[in-house]
């Protein structure tokens, strides 16, 4: 019986004591689980995060629990709270700093749309200089939405290789870049 045939009927040769699968899917299987957060908070919804952090929800199961506040070590960006026009520079260095694969979630109405703060100092969505992977609605989000929105993120890097993850920064970076082009009218 040679290594074709084993991998032709993988656990009847093998038994149920070995599992065959590729590089690729044990990888993604164990980053969806080490997602470490950097809660850039400026609001209420960062109370909200240390919440979720408690005995009684427990972020830990999912593997978020150590919260990183250096973006080299860190997997994803929790944007937390109202994000104004000088804080908008900070934050795009802080996601440059991250590492490949890198991830988004905006929490909060604040951070997805602007929330109640239609000014002209607050930026109406971090999308418009952000790829932002997950939103999650609120004012504040409890921490049971919190962790739905880190369940969805689970499953997207579980299924989502790092070429295709590259290609669909690439691609929102280049709506972002198309949607803030100034407009000059002849």
């Amino acid at each position: 019986m040679g290594l074709t045939d084993i991998l032709q009927k993988p656990g009847q040769a093998l038994g149920d004591m070995v599992q065959v699968t590729n590089l690729d899917a044990v990888v993604n299987w164990g980053q969806s689980y080490s997602l470490w957060p950097y809660p850039f908070a400026t609001a209420c919804c960062g109370i909200e995060f240390m919440g979720t952090a408690c005995s009684d929800n427990d972020i830990a199961r999912f593997g978020a629990e150590r919260p990183s506040f250096s973006p080299r070590q860190a997997d994803m960006i929790l944007v937390l709270g109202t994000i104004t026009y000088k804080m908008a520079p900070v934050l795009r260095d802080i996601y440059d700093q991250l590492s490949e694969p890198k991830y988004i979630i905006s929490v909060g109405a604040c951070a997805s749309s602007g929330g109640m703060f239609d000014t002209y100092g607050v930026v109406q969505g971090i999308d418009r200089f952000l790829p932002v992977d997950i939103y999650i609605p609120g004012c504040p989000p409890r921490p049971e939405a919190i962790m739905d929105a880190l369940i969805k993120l689970q499953e997207k890097v579980k299924t989502q290789g790092l070429e295709e993850r590259r290609a669909e920064i690439k691609r929102k970076i280049e709506e972002i870049n198309e949607r803030n082009r100034p407009l000059i009218i002849r």
